[in-house]
């Protein structure tokens, strides 16, 4: 699919938002004072800011509010449900603690809950889609949360909690990416199952479907080659989880913390890239890009 500038801004600052919300939810020692209003600062700043971001990708931005409306059966409106839903609840818990210094866990682990929830959401948007072999797999989803509470962890200063979670969301995505790399061919689909002319024998395209590129044949189909994409592969599992292990290895200095932060945002942000332009929709077969 093309990647769009907008959806990988979007679900790498709204994870990373609301992974550190949802680490503020359940700490114990919960900051109060000035120390909270800028943790939560930044954590609402990552997750409104991203999800902002996504709405540069509608056709119509102004239509926005209308998805609130088909909670039963679009995850799109179900995760902006659960964004507003999380981010009330978590304004809530902030307010308590920098205003008056009162810790409700009640209210936090019910918007950590919510926090997690919403990524679980943004993830099932992709993951549902059959049309798209390459994420419908709940590793989709098991990637994007491992991503979120990572993310997380690293930004809240959780260093051992962090060091954890890097080598688990690099065993996810490794294995998001072998299972991804067989998906499509294990569904067997080719030009002969999408023209519906298999039966009749080998299908095979004479000419494009179009004279010009239309929408679906921009938005749809990517082609990246398969060297570049090993090559950004090897720069992103770098930069998201070996550069920020090693850094938070070392002996602890905030300038450490802060490279290891910004090697993770910039490895996710490029893995992200990945996701969307190494993703094959089946309608490519009938426009003969497969």
């Amino acid at each position: 699919m093309h990647p769009a500038p907008s959806v990988i801004i979007f679900t790498t600052l709204s994870g990373l938002g609301f992974g550190l919300l949802a680490w503020l939810g359940i700490d114990a020692a919960a900051p109060t004072g000035w120390a909270a209003f800028w943790w939560f600062a930044i954590a609402f700043a990552l997750a409104c800011g991203g999800l902002i971001s996504s709405t540069f990708h509608l056709g119509h931005p102004e239509r926005a509010m209308k998805a609130f409306s088909q909670w039963r059966t679009s995850w799109l409106s179900r995760e902006g449900v659960c964004a507003v839903a999380a981010l009330i609840i978590m304004g809530l818990y902030a307010a308590a603690l920098v205003f008056f210094g009162a810790h409700i866990p009640l209210l936090g682990w019910a918007g950590a809950a919510l926090s997690l929830l919403t990524v679980f959401t943004t993830s099932m948007i992709y993951a549902q889609l059959a049309t798209i072999p390459r994420w419908n797999t709940p590793l989709t989803s098991l990637l994007y949360l491992t991503y979120a509470v990572t993310g997380g962890a690293l930004l809240s200063g959780r260093v051992t909690a962090a060091l954890v979670l890097l080598l688990v969301a690099a065993l996810v995505q490794l294995v998001w990416w072998k299972n991804g790399d067989g998906a499509f061919a294990a569904r067997g689909s080719d030009l002969g199952t999408a023209t519906g002319l298999g039966a009749r024998g080998t299908v095979r395209s004479v000419a494009h479907p179009h004279t010009s590129p239309n929408y679906l044949m921009r938005e749809f189909i990517h082609v990246i080659g398969r060297k570049h994409a090993q090559k950004l592969r090897v720069i992103s599992f770098l930069l998201m989880a070996v550069a920020p292990f090693v850094l938070l290895m070392l002996p602890f200095q905030h300038v450490f913390a802060l490279l290891a932060v910004l090697s993770h945002i910039a490895g996710v942000a490029a893995s992200r890239w990945l996701f969307f332009a190494e993703a094959e929709h089946t309608v490519g077969i009938y426009y003969g890009a497969r």
